[in-house]
């Protein structure tokens, strides 16, 4: 296995800036995710590392080697691209194989085959070790992509968003496995997804990039519980948190545009600071609860979604979804009252967009949130 740091890392492409001063300490096996929009840097920066983009600042570190002058192939880095390339003439044991039939990474036949079906078995590819790609439909033909990086021996294994042509059945089973693979290969792995989904189910930490920059990196708790700012909060979470603005007035919160009157007793914030209260629509429960702070509004939008609903509220103008069990009966166009354990509650600052924690903050962490999240997908 192997450790994995960036220091610095900045690229440029004439006047656009692709990463902007990026520094990550990856630990020894493991399993690190890059979490971002497109456009965000996630991709160039498995470039960067594998050696097929120099850096213009910045340096890359394996175990604590400099690979400024080191070439891609004596990395002992193995990609799997979003594109597929695979050898149009050859069958899928080929493609899966070529590494294997190099000089650097020779096995022979009977291990190559080994290994080649412990893997294809994983990937549900077995069946289709004498096809042509052109045979392949593009799941099958990235699940052969990810196949051939899998099998070659690697210190550090950099995947590039190899779910993101599977069907959604296949990519919930595939993400299952994945991790248990990288451990299987002994390799420290870097992921790059834009899919909160993957990152919660597959990271032991998750850097959020946006625009090349980092954004925040944590474990799943971390991100989940305590965003940074908005974009970290509005990045994790379907349906998105629901941001409600208002001010504080003598440590109370006063929506803008409703009823909602919050007191915030474990936040240290001066009077007339416009924030935003950020409520995750999982934490929601319709009716009012003792304890709990409350929303009045008007039921705008009910979509029943499995054993749950996602009920629309229009609040002061302004629509947020809470989402419910059916024994929260409602109708549409009902007046409803939201409430939100305070716990849940997040407080942002409307100018900056940063997180206020609160003064004594303990999250305890609470894995069924994301695992929730996880198994909706």
């Amino acid at each position: 296995m192997a450790t994995l740091a960036l220091t610095g890392i900045r690229k440029e492409y004439g006047k656009v800036i692709a990463l902007q001063d990026l520094s990550l300490d990856i630990k020894d096996g493991e399993f690190f995710v890059l979490l971002g929009p497109s456009g965000a840097g996630k991709t160039t920066t498995l470039k960067v590392v594998a050696g097929l983009e120099e850096p213009t600042l910045g340096t890359v570190s394996i175990n604590g080697r400099d690979m400024a002058n080191v070439e891609p192939q004596a990395r002992r880095v193995a990609m799997a691209f979003e594109n597929y390339a695979l050898y149009p003439q050859e069958t899928v044991y080929d493609n899966i194989s070529f590494p294997l039939r190099s000089k650097r990474y020779y096995r022979d036949p009977a291990e190559a085959k080994s290994l080649i079906d412990k893997v294809t078995i994983t990937l549900g590819i077995n069946h289709l070790l004498q096809r042509l790609p052109r045979e392949l439909s593009g799941g099958q033909k990235q699940r052969v992509a990810l196949a051939r990086v899998l099998v070659r021996p690697a210190d550090v294994l950099l995947l590039d968003e190899p779910l993101s042509h599977l069907d959604a059945k296949l990519r919930a089973a595939m993400r299952a496995e994945l991790k248990s693979l990288g451990e299987l290969q002994s390799t420290t792995s870097l992921y790059v997804t834009h899919d909160y989904l993957e990152a919660l189910a597959l990271g032991d930490r998750i850097a959020v990039l946006r625009e090349g920059a980092l954004v925040q990196v944590g474990t799943r708790e971390d991100l989940w519980h305590r965003p940074i700012d908005t974009f970290v909060a509005l990045a994790f979470g379907q349906p998105r948190i629901n941001l409600i603005s208002g001010a504080v007035t003598g440590g109370t919160f006063r929506h803008n545009g409703g009823d909602l009157a919050m007191a915030l007793p474990n936040h240290d914030i001066a009077d007339g600071t416009e924030i935003q209260i950020g409520l995750r629509p999982r934490d929601l429960v319709l009716g009012a609860q003792d304890g709990m702070p409350q929303i009045n509004g008007r039921v705008w939008v009910i979509e029943p979604i499995g054993r749950q609903r996602e009920v629309t509220v229009d609040i002061g103008g302004d629509t947020h979804v809470a989402v419910v069990t059916p024994d929260q009966d409602t109708a549409i166009d009902s007046l409803v009252t939201v409430s939100c354990p305070p716990s849940r509650v997040l407080v942002f600052d409307a100018a900056t967009g940063k997180r206020i924690p609160a003064r004594n903050e303990g999250w305890a962490p609470i894995a069924d949130v994301p695992a929730g999240e996880v198994a909706r997908g």
